[in-house]
């Protein structure tokens, strides 16, 4: 099969996913009557008959923001993956490698233990200040590996970000030490969750989304030439420290947006790409739209688990992701290792 169908098939399977994730929660809603309301509130077509009004408000301003924020989380995570494993030439490599997580928790955690809130965004100060750390710790191991060796080698770079993780981590370890009535606070938005989350935060990452998807898109083929070795890719004419360090910073954005609005939520970015480079292979035309159209599916397909597996309580999205993702990681490494 051509991967323009598998393309196609994999969009329609997406879309599904989609209207499966509104359709099913604590009260299930007929999918056609999901379908209904969705083609009634952007095409203006009429309701289906017999259909319960109170489920039009269920779909439209709780499920569908839910669904649509978990869809381009993952599908950002995923994407920044994808990025990060290429650059890299490392399945196992992640944006958390880079200390995005690191930076950004502790940005949080900050926030959540002196309780600021800047004027003007309120409530979204959290938001702002854990994307700004996420960010800012991505540029401090981009400048510290061009330091310390000018060709930016793989193995410099996640050394860097290790140390750089371990040392933020080690911060954040201390301040929920010294503040230990936070301490919950701070790990349920490490956890990750979509609850409670409605239209505005699915605003608020587009941004996020639109320039980090398009920085990316803009590199597919540089990507490509440096699979074949970075010194071949000099000799093609490709200035590869300068590629690294505009993908490294736009993957950080994709990965900071993400989590700054749903917390941290791992293995999405692990295992996405993997399936689209066996799906599709390893051209970067392809990898990158995709792995964002399987880690939206599969983020989608984890936080419905989160939230029907224990009805009337929820599980934090990162607990299944993680129960997902970690033998996933575990046969990536020891298939490697054979």
């Amino acid at each position: 099969m051509k991967n323009k169908h598998k393309v196609i098939i994999s969009v329609l399977l997406a879309l599904i996913i989609i209207c499966i994730g509104i359709s099913v929660g604590s009260s299930n809603i007929n999918f056609l009557d999901t379908l209904s309301i969705l083609s009634n509130k952007i095409l203006n077509i009429p309701l289906r008959d017999g259909l319960e009004i109170k489920n039009v408000g269920i779909v439209w301003k709780l499920r569908l923001p839910r669904v649509l924020l978990a869809f381009f989380v993952g599908g950002c995570l995923a994407t920044s993956g994808a990025v990060v494993q290429s650059i890299l030439k490392n399945q196992l490599a992640s944006p958390y490698t880079l200390g995005v997580s690191s930076g950004a928790s502790l940005g949080a955690g900050l926030i959540i233990v002196t309780g600021i809130s800047m004027p003007i965004i309120g409530s979204f100060t959290l938001l702002l200040v854990g994307f700004l750390f996420g960010l800012a710790t991505v540029y401090i191991v981009i400048v510290f590996s061009s330091t310390i060796d000018r060709t930016m080698s793989n193995n410099t770079i996640i050394l860097s970000g290790m140390v750089f993780s371990l040392f933020v981590n080690a911060i954040l370890t201390t301040l929920t030490a010294l503040f230990s009535e936070d301490m919950k606070s701070i790990t349920l938005w490490q956890m990750g969750t979509f609850s409670m989350k409605g239209w505005s935060y699915v605003q608020l990452i587009l941004p996020f989304l639109i320039i980090g998807m398009l920085g990316v898109i803009r590199f597919t083929r540089e990507m490509d030439i440096m699979t074949f070795g970075e010194e071949q890719a000099k000799a093609t004419g490709v200035d590869v420290s300068k590629i690294k360090r505009n993908l490294f910073i736009f993957s950080a954005v994709l990965t900071g947006g993400a989590i700054s609005l749903s917390g941290t939520i791992g293995f999405i970015d692990l295992i996405a790409p993997h399936v689209v480079r066996r799906v599709f292979g390893s051209k970067h035309k392809y990898v990158i739209p995709m792995s964002f159209v399987f880690g939206g599916c599969l983020m989608v397909i984890s936080d419905l688990i989160a939230r029907t597996v224990v009805v009337p309580s929820e599980l934090p999205v990162g607990a299944v992701t993680a129960l997902i993702g970690a033998p996933f990681f575990a046969y990536i490494y020891f298939k490697n290792k054979r």
